[in-house]
């Protein structure tokens, strides 16, 4: 009996050359089905899941009564827990009610499926703004992110940091749109600011070569952060117009854009004469590193601060110029809120003491 129970848990003979092609292509039809199989189901499942917050959320409605709601879900679980398992617990028939609730279009849902699964939508359904909501939603189906870095980016603040959240609600509205209906990637969801570039590792102090240096040893990490879709095309792309040279720090190609992307490191404040700079080299890309059927290149200025009605006057965005400013850690949201509350007190504190300054000493600052 041992010896039979040992050969039992030998490893299996490795194939012969005959057999070898056939097990290989034997193996991949069924890796692949299997993959299918758990995928239908995820589909299967979250649409499941849809439905039943769509029939509860029905039948709560046309009572108008809150305290049904949390009474006929907490009936309902008890019954659906005891036969179809924990999958259905009162919490899990809430989330099911809000997703319901907060992505009302079933077609919606369904496209969105294809690439999203339950614990996606779980993490997105209670974000408060639904422009949020449709923006990480996109992202996940176009960038095919998992469910840890779904909420990697949620925390980093992603779509405060795009430059579609400053956009009117409407415009927003139409630019997911066009993402969900045509998969049209816009420079407005693809540019950040600012880019966090924690994971570089530098110190409070700095040059400009360790910053690329880092970029350039983080390649992968910093091209994940700018977003899927960016291709590392060179470093230093030397650039020479007459008698002189002159040196992008970096340049992508952004194949949904359909774009080259230059990058140039600043470690000041943003300067007028850096547009000027960011202009010549979006020039000479266009004249010479431009294929036909590209759109014309986009230029990122990443530097350490910016000041809005500078950058508002230079109307950088008709020349394809983005600036972003360059955080070295990322502030978690409730301590950046409470910088935030703290930085108006005391302005406010500030401008309540001037008020009850005299004329003359008002007189003597202002000189």
């Amino acid at each position: 009996m041992k010896a039979k129970k040992l050969a039992l848990t030998k490893a299996p003979a490795k194939p012969t050359p005959r057999v070898a092609p056939l097990l290989a292509d034997v193996r991949a039809l069924i890796l692949a089905t299997r993959e299918g199989v758990a995928r239908t189901v995820n589909v299967g499942l979250t649409l499941l899941y849809w439905e039943i917050g769509h029939r509860i959320r029905r039948d709560i409605l046309k009572e108008k009564r809150a305290e049904y709601g949390e009474q006929i879900v907490s009936a309902l679980s008890a019954q659906l827990a005891e036969e179809f398992g924990p999958g259905f617990t009162t919490r899990n028939l809430f989330n099911m009610l809000r997703f319901a609730e907060v992505f009302s279009d079933r077609k919606i849902v369904h496209a969105l499926s294809a690439q999203l699964g339950w614990t996606h939508f779980r993490q997105i359904i209670y974000l408060d703004d639904p422009l949020q909501r449709d923006f990480y939603a996109e992202m996940c189906r176009i960038e095919r992110w998992n469910t840890r870095t779904l909420q990697k980016k949620v925390g980093s603040m992603l779509f405060e940091r795009t430059a579609l959240s400053r956009k009117p609600a409407k415009l927003a509205a139409i630019e997911l749109r066009q993402l969900r209906d045509e998969d049209k990637l816009t420079p407005d969801l693809v540019f950040r600011d600012p880019y966090v570039l924690d994971f570089l590792g530098l110190k409070d102090i700095y040059a400009e070569k360790d910053v690329e240096a880092a970029i350039l040893r983080e390649i992968e990490a910093f091209i994940l952060e700018l977003g899927a879709g960016f291709c590392f095309v060179a470093r230093q792309k030397r650039m020479q117009i007459g008698t002189k040279d002159y040196h992008l720090d970096l340049l992508f190609y952004h194949r949904k854009l359909r774009r080259l992307v230059a990058i140039d490191l600043k470690l000041g404040e943003f300067e007028a004469a850096d547009k000027g700079q960011m202009e010549l080299y979006l020039n000479w890309l266009k004249r010479h590193a431009c294929e036909p059927g590209e759109d014309e290149p986009l230029g990122m200025i990443l530097c350490a601060g910016r000041n809005e009605e500078h950058v508002e006057l230079l109307e950088l965005e008709r020349s394809g110029i983005h600036v972003a400013t360059f955080w070295t850690k990322v502030l978690p949201k409730r301590v950046l809120e409470r910088k935030l509350h703290e930085a108006v007190r005391l302005a406010r504190a500030r401008l309540a003491k001037e008020e009850t300054r005299s004329p003359v000493t008002k007189r003597k600052r202002l000189r």
